[in-house]
């Protein structure tokens, strides 16, 4: 059922050995969330432990620097930022039919846990994770927290570029350097440092890029092969998705990456397009201007799949290409 902040906290007080999901190809939302879960319920005096279906890439260790996980049998489940249990990726498939608690702001959620609290408003969940901090009188917002909670908002506002930015999300970020979050070093991590597979990866995918009507859309890809011929891994990819949408004059980027049967797509929009309408098509979701689907196939499959659902949202004739 669908429960508030007050209830939340008050099923989170019930529980005890919690394990918390975070999303397969963790982003700084999904993680940033889980960890500061996991903070706050230390200091409840909690036992809990962050799992992921793909570990904790090594840019965002500054928030899990001295964390060990506990080993128990965990007496309840807790899947933050994920809105569908297709996302625990295959590690996690134990814990499908178990969710306790669900904590998303993902409108596409599929409601698949006993009690949730999903916020679409909230520009990231871990706006959401900043209240629940609060609904416990004896929790500290302590700077640990707030490295957390403002990886959670920044990557998923993209350093609060984004169109789901909200007034909200700026004031969220000025309570975490109130904190004393390190900002500076987050938003360095996050948004400038890239290693040398990863700019090897940006210039292949650069070639790859393709226009469709009316150069309104641009399409790129992502092939295994290109992953082993740049040594990039999955955990570099961040913010790669955005590159199509960041051509001038396009209203609709797409980024194919390629997976084990099929291709995972990502969509950017502007506000003209609704992209989890176009992926819901395809059996994904996501936000208006942010959404994901997968296609099984090969690349042309994918390609013809995502561009025929996005004919329909322009409507006006035949691709240019």
């Amino acid at each position: 059922m669908e429960i508030t902040v007050a209830e939340c906290c008050e099923r989170l007080r019930e529980m005890d050995d919690i394990v918390i999901l975070c999303h397969r190809n963790p982003d700084g939302d999904t993680l940033g969330s889980g960890f500061a879960l996991h903070y706050i319920l230390k200091q409840l005096g909690k036992r809990s432990r962050v799992e992921c279906h793909d570990g904790f890439p090594k840019q965002y260790s500054y928030m899990f620097r001295d964390y060990a996980p506990e080993e128990f049998e965990p007496k309840a489940v807790v899947a933050v930022d994920i809105a569908d249990e297709q996302l625990f990726g295959d590690g996690l498939e134990k814990y499908c039919g178990r969710v306790d608690l669900c904590i998303d702001h993902h409108g596409s959620n599929k409601h698949y846990a006993k009690d949730w609290i999903v916020r679409e408003t909230a520009a990231a969940t871990a706006e959401v994770m900043e209240d629940i901090c609060y609904g416990f009188e004896e929790v500290t917002l302590t700077k640990e927290i707030a490295d957390c909670i403002y990886t959670g908002v920044s990557t998923d506002t993209g350093c609060f570029r984004y169109s789901n930015t909200t007034g909200h999300s700026h004031a969220v970020a000025g309570r975490m350097f109130k904190a004393g979050c390190d900002f500076a070093m987050i938003n360095r991590v996050m948004f400038e440092l890239k290693s040398l597979s990863r700019i090897a990866i940006e210039k292949e995918v650069l070639n790859t890029v393709e226009y469709h009507f009316n150069k309104r859309c641009a399409l790129v890809y992502i092939t295994s092969d290109m992953m082993e011929r740049t040594g990039a891994l999955d955990s570099e990819l961040e913010g790669v998705a955005a590159m199509p949408r960041e051509i001038e004059g396009v209203e609709v980027g797409i980024t194919l990456r390629q997976r084990d049967n099929g291709f995972k797509i990502s969509l950017r929009t502007g506000d003209e397009v609704d992209a989890s309408v176009l992926c819901g098509r395809l059996g994904g979701g996501g936000h208006r201007c942010a959404a994901g689907c997968f296609v099984p196939g090969d690349l042309e499959t994918a390609k013809a799949a995502i561009l025929e659902a996005v004919k329909e949202a322009f409507n006006d004739g035949e691709d240019d290409q």
